[in-house]
């Protein structure tokens, strides 16, 4: 099975959506004073919340590290 093409811009918009999930991951789960008081359902949320948020934000203003705009973008 070959890989999947990915344009560059969707392909960077996706990284850094993981790189937003991530730290939003890390920043909810660091909020609890113990791992046992972690509400996860409120992890899972927030974590999915800013990684939708950051990809819609890179479709919308664009991306400094991509000079390919995605199709039907003005520039």
């Amino acid at each position: 099975m070959g890989r999947l093409k990915v344009p560059g811009f969707v392909r960077a918009a996706l990284i850094r959506a993981a790189h937003t999930a991530g730290q939003t991951l890390v920043g909810t789960i660091g909020a609890a004073t113990l791992l046992s008081d972690v509400n996860w359902g409120v992890v899972a949320s927030a974590t999915a919340l800013a990684a939708i948020v950051s990809f819609v934000k890179s479709l919308v203003a664009g991306l400094p590290e991509v000079d390919e705009l995605p199709e039907g973008s003005e520039g």
